[in-house]
């Protein structure tokens, strides 16, 4: 039956929530997708209602099998989510408080304490982390806070990812690259930090246990494969953190790759065989965790990047479809009239920690219509990665790029591919898997299933196809000055002005 088996992986992610169908050598046999019910009650705040993130997972699984002849090939089913948003349950398995979405920045106060009280050094060298609002720990603190009561009745916290496998299968669990996310998480003992819970005051016993990515968990639950057509046999197994599952189907497991995963966020991954140490690491906001394939990874990029891309069509009015400003764009040469934009939509991007920074256009004069801007959007996509990457690798040492892989929805921007090739300097290797988080769920699921024999099998398992994007070399010349002599300068010359804007704002709110 192995090679005539479906695997299924869920994306649950920012923008959508995706079901999809693999065959066991990666090709997409059924795919559905469905927005991801995000309420945005106020500026900077953003959460799920559990009931519909698990309703709208059931909806594109049922829109999936509905496209399958015979449902009863799939096998396997896992899910990779977003790394930081987490559901509260009672002891009867009821949501006690909504779920937070990962880019929310109410808990500022929250990771502001973390570092005060405990330091952000001894943090890091014990999790492998920055200390970011984003992270679980400080939402969890904030419920803590601010709803004492919906605390006090929290049983279990789970990921978004263990929150959806829990529902489809009844077991409460986690896995390392999600634990990776959460400030909980001891890098070096892999296992979860009691001592740091208890001197912040957390219960330790609402997390759930701990496995590697890929084991088995059980089946599904009756209810729940009549509702998604999924077969009452599948199997049900541990899933993973969304861009370390797509460098697992990608086979970015080895140092000297880099994965360029462009989304909503973009995420600069690189693998390592060792916990970095260097305390440094963690000023400058990059993070580290366990890759789902096994040893570590270290991570940067952009908390917006394709979604600068949908801001910009929003606040430009009748969002323009993109065909339409990608050709207005082609006719701005490199440099977008002296129009450069800083993509900090949410929050400052490693190489910088700073929850406070917001993005900024600069160079704007009356010749800079909407084309010279979004190419400026374009452009400052690319350059922010190039710091972020370019930045990270003095705490590497000995690790040299051999390839730079790009996947996910942002590849599908032709005009940005060929900018981030020039910024880079480097040939852009983009492959046809359009789904690659999905697919490394799947994989997953896989493993668990005994389809596969091992992580390498996997890898060696998956076919796909792939096309280089070359950088020009005129190009590439200009945007190398560009870079050093005006966009490294934005950010340090723009920080106090941003941090006077929130002491303004919220003396205004307060008052």
């Amino acid at each position: 039956m192995a090679g005539d088996a479906l695997l299924v992986g869920i994306d649950f992610g920012t923008s959508y929530i995706k079901a999809i169908a693999f065959t066991v050598d990666g090709q997409i046999a059924a795919k559905a997708s469905v927005p991801t019910p995000t309420i945005y009650p106020q500026p900077g705040w953003a959460y799920y209602k559990p009931a519909a993130m698990w309703g709208q997972t059931v909806s594109a699984l049922r829109q999936m099998t509905d496209q399958i002849d015979d449902p009863h090939r799939i096998v396997s089913v896992a899910v990779a989510s977003v790394g930081e948003t987490g559901v509260p349950l009672d002891a009867n398995g009821e949501p006690t408080y909504d779920a937070i979405a990962w880019f929310d920045n109410r808990t500022q106060t929250q990771a502001e304490r973390l570092r005060r009280n405990l330091g952000a050094d001894p943090i890091f060298l014990r999790t492998g982390l920055s200390v970011q609002p984003i992270f679980a720990l400080c939402k969890i603190l904030w419920i803590q806070e601010k709803a004492p009561d919906a605390y006090a009745r929290t049983a279990t916290w789970l990921n978004a990812a263990d929150y959806i496998t829990w529902r489809l299968c009844g077991v409460p669990a986690s896995e390392y690259s999600l634990a990776s996310r959460t400030i909980m998480l001891d890098i070096n003992g892999l296992q979860w930090e009691n001592t740091l819970l208890a001197e912040v005051g957390v219960d330790a016993s609402i997390l759930p246990p701990l496995l590697p990515s890929g084991t088995r968990l059980g089946g599904l639950l009756p209810d729940v494969a009549k509702q998604t057509g999924l077969p009452a046999d599948t199997v049900v197994t541990t899933g993973g953190h969304d861009h370390v599952c797509g460098a697992f189907a990608l086979g970015v497991t080895e140092p000297g790759a880099v994965l360029d995963s462009l989304g909503s966020a973009e995420a600069l991954f690189l693998a390592t065989d060792q916990v970095l140490r260097d305390p440094t690491i963690g000023h400058c906001g990059y993070s580290q965790g366990v890759h789902v394939s096994g040893g570590y990874y270290v991570l940067g990029g952009l908390y917006t990047s394709s979604a600068c891309v949908e801001w910009f069509r929003t606040a430009v009015g009748n969002q323009p479809e993109y065909t339409e400003l990608a050709a207005e764009a082609e006719t701005v040469p490199p440099g977008s009239l002296g129009v450069t934009f800083l993509p900090h939509l949410r929050t400052a991007n490693p190489p910088y920690d700073d929850p406070l920074s917001r993005a900024t256009f600069v160079g704007v004069t009356f010749d800079a219509k909407r084309a010279a801007l979004y190419r400026a959007v374009l452009e400052g996509i690319a350059y922010e990665a190039h710091n972020s990457l370019t930045a990270l690798l003095p705490y590497l040492p000995g690790t040299h790029i051999e390839q730079i892989v790009a996947t996910g929805g942002g590849t599908r921007n032709e005009l940005l591919m060929r900018i981030k090739a020039s910024v880079y300097n480097r040939p852009l290797r983009i492959v046809s898997i359009d789904e690659a988080t999905a697919l490394g769920a799947a994989m997953l699921g896989g493993l668990g299933a005994g389809i596969y024999a091992d992580v390498r099998a996997a890898v060696r398992t998956i076919r796909y196809t792939t096309r280089c994007v070359e950088p020009v070399a005129a190009d590439a010349a200009f945007y190398a000055h560009a870079f050093e002599r005006v966009y490294q300068k934005i950010y340090p010359s723009v920080r106090e002005v941003h941090h006077a804007i929130t002491t303004l704002q919220k003396a205004e709110h307060s008052a």
